[in-house]
Formats: C-alpha cells, sequence, structure tokens
C-alpha cells in the first residue's frame, strides 16, 4: 500500500510535539514512543480523511484515548515513591532540573484522567471545552478533574513551587 500525501510531512513537523503529548501522558520515553507509533499506524490508513480536517487534533485524541485503553487494561501494581526532596538553594546549578523532575514525579502520581487534563490545559494550553472535546467528557468532568489534580500537586510540590489556584484559567 503507498504512503498517504502529507503523512510523512506531517509526522517529521507534529512528531516530536506529539512525542511530547504521549511523554505527559505516559511519563516514561518508550512507552510514549510505543503510544505514538500506535496512534500513527492506526491512523495511517485513514489519513486522506483525517488530513482534510484538523489531524494534530485528532492525533492528539487519539492519544489520550489509546493511553486510556492501555491504562483501562493495565494491572495497577504498587508504585513505589518517596518524599519529594526539599528544595535546594537557589544557587544550586541543578535546581531547575530537581524542580522539573519533581514536577514530572508528581504529574506522573496524578491518576490518568487528571493527569490527561493537566497535559491537555497546561502543556497544551487547550481551552476548557477543547480539553472536554478531546478527552470525550463534559467541561464539568474536566474543571473537576482539575481542580483534583491541582489539589494533589499542591500537596506533592515543594512549597517554593506555584501551583494555579481556583483550578481552570477561568475560560468556561
Amino acid at each position: 500500500m503507498r504512503e498517504p500525501p502529507g503523512f510523512e510531512e506531517f509526522v517529521a513537523a507534529r512528531g516530536p510535539r506529539l512525542l511530547r503529548v504521549a511523554w505527559l501522558l505516559t511519563g516514561d520515553a518508550h512507552l510514549a514512543e510505543d503510544l505514538l507509533q500506535t496512534v500513527l499506524a492506526r491512523v495511517w490508513p485513514k489519513w486522506p480523511r483525517i488530513a482534510a480536517e484538523n489531524p494534530e487534533a485528532y492525533v492528539r485524541k487519539a492519544l489520550v484515548h489509546t493511553h486510556a485503553s492501555w491504562w483501562r487494561r493495565k494491572w495497577r501494581a504498587e508504585v513505589p515513591h518517596g518524599d519529594l526532596p526539599d528544595r535546594p538553594q537557589p544557587t544550586d546549578p541543578f535546581a531547575d532540573v530537581d524542580l522539573e523532575q519533581a514536577l514530572a514525579t508528581a504529574i506522573r502520581a496524578l491518576p490518568a484522567r487528571q493527569r490527561a487534563v493537566v497535559m491537555l490545559r497546561w502543556f497544551e494550553d487547550l481551552s476548557v471545552a477543547e480539553t472536554a472535546e478531546v478527552m470525550g467528557c463534559t467541561e464539568g468532568t474536566v474543571k473537576s478533574q482539575a481542580a483534583k489534580a491541582l489539589r494533589a500537586l499542591r500537596g506533592r510540590l515543594p512549597s517554593a513551587v506555584r501551583v494555579p489556584e481556583g483550578g481552570c484559567r477561568g475560560d468556561g
């Protein structure tokens, strides 16, 4: 079967951003690559129809749904974790790396739906309505999951990290 026109160009242009979305969902580089590859393999035969609309939104939605189906099937064993270290002094040259690691650990500890909301709302900068559409749920669900996720993140992150107050950014 021949490659659909424009598919390779789309993957080359949008692949890194979509891989970032997959990594934010899975928290693991190898699982993120597998997730993106699985979704792209499913999208490939439908590409002529998808390309005419909004292909990035379609693939992003497919990533969220495929990850959710993987997560539902996977047995959830105990996940070892420790207390987050105290925030180092600002003179520490590795402070940003430590903070990124603490944030990544805290986000990975969230339930899958809350992690998806955080990723779509704050990392992908989607509105409440867009996030609800991607996740296939109501705007109220997005808002409640965002509020729960932010509350959990506030409890897990060092006090010097500012987590937005009031749930979603007031756009709906």
